[in-house]
C-alpha cells in the first residue's frame, strides 16, 4: 500500500526561500521601466507645433536636472512661464522619468504624488501612472497599486509591462498566500502574454529593446502564470502553462519547483485514494497512477535540485529539495539511493552556462 512519504511542510519552506529569488517588485528587474529622459524629448517632434528659443532652453533646464525633485522643481518654473507651451508633454515625460529613477521608494510616490498637482491635463498626468503603481508595490500597498493598474489598463490596454508587472506581483502574493489578486492577475498575465507573442510592442518600449524585453519576460509570465492557475486549482492549465515556461527558458529550477508541486499534490491524492480501496483491478490502475505521478515529481525535483546546485540565494531550496526527494527516489529503486547523484548531473547545466 502507498504511503504519504515526506511532509509538504519541507516543500513549503523551499517555496518561501525561492520568493527572495523571483522578487518582482523588490528588486528593480525591468531595465525598460525607466525610459531614458532625453528621448523623451525627441516624442512627436515632427507633430507638434514648433517651440521657441527661450521655451526649448527652459525645457532643457528640467532634462539637466540630477534628480527626481529637481526636475520637478524645474518643470513647475517652466510651466509658470509657458503654461500653453507645445513641450509641455515632452517636458511632463522627462519628469517623470527622472522621479521613476528615484531610489528611496517613500520619496519617489512623494515625488509622484505632486507631480500630478504640477501636470494636470490627462495627456501629462497619466506619464507619472506606471510609477506610481511601481513604487505603490515596493511598499507592500498591493490593494492601491492594483486599484491603480485597473485604471490605468481601462485606458491602456496593450500596456505589456504594466501587465507583466501586476501579473509578477500577484504570483508573488499568493506565494506569500495572498490569494486577494489571484483571479486578475492571471488575467494581466494571460493578456501579456498574448501581445508579446503577437508582437505587438507597446510605445513604452523601443522598438530596439523589444526583442530583449520578450526573451526576457514572456518565460517569467509563463511562470507566473502557470502559479497563478495552480493557486486557483486549475492543475491542467498550470502545468501546460509551466512547460511553455521551461520551452521558453530551461535554466530556471523554480519552473521545475512549481511542476513537481503539482506532480506531488496529484501522487499525494492518488496515493490517498490507494489507501481507501479494495483490493482488486481498480486499485491496482490507481497504484499505476500513483507511480507515474511519483516518478514526474521526482524527475521535476531533480531538474530543479541540478539547476538550484551552487547558487547561494537557493541553497535552502537546494538542501530542502534534496532532503524532499530522496525517500521518493528510494522507494522507487528498491530501497536505495544509488544512483541519485547521477541522475542529478544529468541534468545540470554545461558548464559556462
Amino acid at each position: 500500500m502507498l504511503r504519504a512519504l515526506c511532509s509538504l511542510a519541507v516543500l513549503a519552506l523551499a517555496s518561501v526561500q525561492a520568493i527572495a529569488y523571483q522578487d518582482p517588485y523588490k528588486t528593480n528587474q525591468d531595465p525598460y521601466r525607466n525610459r531614458p529622459s532625453d528621448a523623451a524629448m525627441q516624442d512627436d517632434k515632427s507633430k507638434r507645433p514648433p517651440a521657441s528659443d527661450v521655451e526649448l532652453q527652459a525645457a532643457k533646464k528640467v532634462q539637466a536636472a540630477v534628480d527626481g525633485a529637481a526636475a520637478l522643481q524645474a518643470s513647475g518654473e517652466f510651466l509658470k512661464k509657458y503654461p500653453k507651451s507645445p513641450l509641455r508633454v515632452q517636458v511632463a515625460k522627462i519628469t517623470a522619468s527622472k522621479i521613476s529613477q528615484t531610489e528611496d521608494n517613500a520619496k519617489k510616490l512623494s515625488l509622484a504624488e505632486t507631480f500630478t498637482t504640477v501636470f494636470t491635463q490627462p495627456s501629462e498626468s497619466d506619464v507619472i501612472i506606471p510609477t506610481i503603481i511601481d513604487a505603490y508595490t515596493r511598499a507592500n500597498k498591493f490593494d492601491e497599486a492594483f486599484q491603480k493598474a485597473a485604471t490605468w489598463l481601462q485606458s491602456n490596454p496593450d500596456d505589456a509591462r504594466t501587465l507583466v508587472q501586476m501579473a509578477l506581483v500577484g504570483s508573488d502574493q499568493a506565494k506569500h498566500a495572498n490569494k486577494k489578486f489571484t483571479d486578475v492577475s492571471r488575467q494581466y498575465g494571460l493578456k501579456a502574454i498574448e501581445l508579446i507573442e503577437t508582437d505587438k510592442r507597446p510605445a513604452s518600449i523601443e522598438a530596439d529593446q523589444w526583442g530583449e524585453y520578450k526573451t526576457r519576460w514572456l518565460s517569467q509570465v509563463y511562470q507566473s502564470v502557470g502559479f497563478l492557475s495552480m493557486s486557483a486549482g486549475d492543475s491542467e492549465k498550470a502545468k501546460t502553462q509551466l512547460q511553455k515556461a521551461i520551452s521558453l527558458n530551461s535554466g530556471d529550477p523554480y519552473n521545475y519547483l512549481i511542476l513537481g508541486t503539482l506532480y506531488d499534490n496529484e501522487y499525494q491524492q492518488a496515493a490517498e485514494q490507494h489507501k481507501k480501496m479494495m483490493s482488486g483491478p481498480d486499485q491496482d490502475a490507481m497504484l499505476k497512477k500513483a507511480l507515474a505521478a511519483m516518478d514526474q515529481v521526482i524527475d521535476a525535483y531533480l531538474h530543479a535540485i541540478a539547476l538550484s546546485e551552487g547558487s547561494d540565494p537557493l541553497k535552502k531550496v537546494h538542501d530542502s529539495l534534496l532532503q524532499y526527494v530522496q525517500p521518493y527516489f528510494k522507494y522507487r529503486h528498491n530501497g536505495s539511493t544509488d544512483g541519485l547523484q547521477e541522475a542529478i548531473d544529468k541534468y545540470k547545466k554545461p558548464a559556462g552556462q
